[in-house]
């Protein structure tokens, strides 16, 4: 489990290989990742935007930017929490992932939550005994 915390609001990241998803012989690695957004703070928030930077085992980097998340815009009231569940593809047996959420309060004012890193492991990736 992954955490950081921005404004007081948590977001907690649970990734996990799918074996059954992937096909390691032909290059192809699905994660499905769990996340909880939690608002501690005194204010209802708008979760608008995502931005993601996807890095495989190869350091390829892919950006996705876009409005929401699973397409949805939630409002996450003051001590509640909006949890959700997405998956990505690389063409790797590792990597990991980093970003942004684009929050916006009820008086109107945008803020940057940030994701924390998390890594993507599977039983494929090499592993090296130093």
């Amino acid at each position: 489990m992954y955490r950081a915390v921005t404004r007081s609001i948590q977001v907690t990241v649970t990734p996990r290989f799918l074996p059954d998803r992937s096909s390691p012989d032909n290059g192809y690695f699905f994660w499905a990742y769990t996340i909880e957004i939690a608002n501690a703070g005194p204010e209802t928030v708008q979760l608008r935007t995502r931005h993601w930077r996807i890095t495989d085992a190869s350091g390829r980097l892919q950006e996705v930017k876009g409005a929401g998340v699973v397409g949805e815009e939630p409002f996450i009231k003051s001590g509640e929490s909006f949890e959700y569940t997405s998956g990505v593809p690389l063409p790797t047996p590792s990597g990991f992932m980093a970003g942004s959420y684009g929050m916006v309060t009820e008086a109107g004012e945008g803020f940057d939550v940030e994701i924390p890193a998390f890594s993507l492991d599977s039983s494929h990736a090499e592993r090296t005994i130093n």
